[in-house]
């Protein structure tokens, strides 16, 4: 018998506004919706935003302005401004948020795994200890423990405390 979950919040994403172009460029060039994309923090090189299917309640990815699929031409101070704020965001889901651990990873390409492999970006996955079960592997289905925009307004209060503006 196949049973049915259902996930009603989840409304706004699938019946949401659809981008014509690379989303996150839409993103980089429309700071006046940040507070609906769910920007956690931007600066000069690059933004934060809240994965909107994310693995773990905290997932949030690091992505350049700069729109490119290849990592490798990528210029070396966005590169190390992009590594700086993920060690900077590992301390705060770890302190901040009480992760016990974090999943750090880029899908490189369509063939690496990337859901969007036209602009690169930097996944930050918050872990707990027994944070997966059975359904992740037989149902093909996540279970989100908590609300998405409270963990949002959580994360975003973090920002201040672990990032300084530079």
């Amino acid at each position: 018998m196949k049973e049915i979950l259902y996930a009603p919040w989840r409304d706004e994403y699938i019946a949401g506004h659809e981008v014509d172009s690379c989303v996150f460029c839409n993103i980089t060039f429309t700071p006046q919706d940040d507070e609906n994309h769910r920007v956690l923090y931007r600066d000069e090189h690059c933004f934060i935003v809240m994965n909107l299917y994310p693995y773990t309640p905290g997932h949030f990815m690091i992505i350049p302005h700069l729109h490119t699929d290849k990592l490798e031409e990528l210029d070396s101070t966005v590169w190390l401004h992009m590594s700086d704020l993920a060690q900077k965001c590992v301390r705060l889901l770890k302190e901040g948020f009480k992760a016990h651990g974090v999943n750090i990873g880029m899908n490189l390409g369509a063939a690496g795994g990337a859901g969007i492999a036209e602009h690169i970006h930097m996944h930050l996955v918050p872990r707990w200890n027994r944070d997966t079960n059975f359904i992740t592997s037989i149902a093909q289905n996540r279970v989100y423990s908590t609300d998405f925009i409270k963990v949002y307004q959580r994360i975003k209060s973090l920002i201040p405390k672990y990032i300084k503006s530079e």
